[in-house]
């Protein structure tokens, strides 16, 4: 028997058109599991649902903005009437806000709180709602693995993206809040664990990092230089810490987070 296997599991993914979102539904067809490729661009989710398909995989896309219920609540008909059930959530959506940036040559007390709240509120409710709509599910069928995406840049004061680094942050407590609750509710049938990526160059934090032509700015090669493999992460170096989530293999852990991170977490610097 192959534990890491994801044979006959519907595996939702929110943020899918991303780059990191569109590396774990590969992951996730890759390892036979049947994917719900969520985002705001519904004709790149189709596009997307339509090539794995084509390719021999089983997959569906489906319009969701996951601050709204009623979008989620929409999906989620969707998902059953294809699929009659679902198995898995991963909580890819989110990231960071250029208005929450706080820059180094700003004001401290002039910092844009709409902005700040803005980042708050995609990268915590962004979680929380979809994990509300399609938790609910797995709770009726009585499974379930609800995998949420976390960052390092809570762990330690990380300048400028203050208001990406609160919504973490707070997103991590709520993982192990949740896990708790959800398991004196329902028992080992649905569990709650978080990937802890480093540094991975996004759409969402490009122009932080690098110049328009590609070469790196001070922060990236400081970022570099913290982390002990001297590297930014590959997307496809976060495949195996999902299989291992949404999959059997992991069945006796929650409330867990999962670094992937190039040891930047763990470097002192001394």
């Amino acid at each position: 028997m192959n534990l890491f296997s994801l044979k006959d599991k519907v595996i939702i993914v929110t943020g899918a058109t991303g780059i990191l979102g569109s590396t774990f539904v590969n992951a996730i067809v890759e390892a036979g599991g049947s994917v719900v490729i969520s985002g705001l661009n519904e004709a790149l989710t189709h596009q997307r649902a339509q090539e794995i398909n084509t390719n021999g995989g089983l997959a569906l896309g489906v319009y969701a903005n996951v601050l709204e219920e009623d979008s989620l609540h929409a999906a989620k008909e969707k998902i059953l009437a294809r699929f009659g059930k679902i198995d898995g959530l991963v909580n890819a959506a989110g990231g960071n806000v250029p208005e929450s940036v706080v820059a180094k040559d700003q004001d401290i007390f002039d910092m844009n709180i709409p902005g700040l709240q803005k980042a708050l509120i995609l990268n915590l409710w962004g979680t929380i709602i979809p994990s509300q709509v399609f938790g609910a599910e797995m709770a009726k069928n009585g499974q379930g693995s609800i995998v949420n995406i976390s960052s390092v840049s809570p762990k330690n004061a990380l300048s400028m993206v203050l208001g990406y680094s609160l919504g973490k942050a707070a997103l991590d407590l709520y993982t192990k809040w949740f896990a708790v609750e959800v398991a004196n509710r329902h028992g080992d049938h649905i569990r709650v664990n978080a990937i802890t990526p480093g540094f991975f160059l996004t759409k969402q934090n490009k122009d932080l990092l690098t110049h328009p032509d590609g070469t790196y700015k001070e922060r990236a090669n400081k970022i570099i230089k913290h982390t002990p493999f001297k590297k930014f992460g590959e997307p496809d170096d976060l495949k195996g810490a999902l299989i291992y989530l949404l999959s059997d293999a992991s069945k006796f852990v929650t409330g867990s987070e999962i670094f992937v991170d190039g040891g930047f977490t763990k470097n002192s610097g001394v």
